[in-house]
């Protein structure tokens, strides 16, 4: 089944003080892959107009960047796209658990097994990835883990924040989507699987109607590589599906924030997000 999304995502910073110049880039449109076809997708910013180049970074995510060079007291980025999705087919190629430890795959995926600042490497959670995915084939150990995180955290919103790790998310027992995705990854690189973030948006609705609009905020989830690229939702415990739209992947967070910048001025605080997935069809 195909599902067609629009999506429309507002982000942006107040400024105490007139900022006189900054520099920003939005990860915010989604990419055409064999499930996802994005028909269409632009980026507004205000204010206007502002120097725009649009690049695809080192990890395949379209990047809009931009420059203002006036006094500004208000950043606004509004993203709005339309996407026909479907549900991935099974992994083409399911290697066994014991190729993936093969010299050749550790070496061709290293990014994607090494610690990071968000998914830092625990000595407690490196043995609970590994005896998760014990006996298991590789398949298997990615949902056992992706289960195992789904009953680890209770989903609150406020209790962590942008620069929390997979470690202290644990520790509080409670986080968001990036905090179930990073601790996801620690575990599924423990157990020598390959394991990238996933930055999109997720129509919460299984069953969506046409015209049912999901008002919330971008989502995160896993991929696994077991042969070929398997995703699956934590925050959720569900594969990935019609229902996700993806923008970017990287090794954790910090390679696809919706949006980052830098400015001249004085101090800002973030506008909040605003998104909107309806589904059209």
């Amino acid at each position: 089944m195909t599902w067609r999304l629009r999506i429309t995502h507002r982000s942006g910073y107040n400024y105490a003080a007139p900022v006189t110049a900054s520099y920003n880039e939005a990860r915010m449109t989604p990419t055409t892959d064999l499930h996802q076809i994005t028909v269409s997708a632009d980026v507004q910013v205000d204010p206007a107009p502002a120097s725009v180049v649009r690049y695809w970074d080192y990890w395949g995510t379209q990047v809009t960047a931009f420059d203002l060079h006036r006094p500004h007291e208000l950043l606004e980025i509004t993203s709005s796209s339309v996407v026909e999705t479907q549900a991935p087919d099974e992994p083409a190629d399911v290697l066994p658990r014991v190729a993936l430890c093969e010299e050749k795959v550790r070496d061709r995926f290293h990014e994607f097994l090494v610690p990071t600042a968000y998914t830092p490497e625990d000595a407690d959670l490196v043995t609970q990835g590994r005896d998760l995915a014990e006996g298991l084939d590789s398949v298997d150990a990615v949902l056992a883990i992706s289960k195992w995180v789904h009953a680890a955290l209770r989903y609150e919103q406020g209790v962590t924040a942008v620069h929390t790790s997979a470690v202290e998310a644990l520790a509080t027992g409670s986080g968001v989507c990036q905090d179930y995705a990073h601790l996801a990854l620690v575990l599924l690189r423990a157990a020598d699987i390959p394991a990238r973030y996933v930055s999109g948006y997720f129509h919460p609705i299984t069953d969506a109607a046409r015209g049912d609009v999901a008002v919330g905020q971008s989502h995160a989830w896993i991929e696994a590589y077991v042969g070929s690229w398997l995703g699956h939702d934590p925050t959720n415990d569900l594969p990935i599906g019609e229902q996700h739209v993806i923008v970017g992947r990287g090794r954790d967070y910090a390679d696809v924030p919706p949006l980052r910048g830098v400015f001249s001025g004085g101090a800002s605080s973030a506008l909040g997000v605003d998104v909107a997935i309806t589904r059209e069809s």
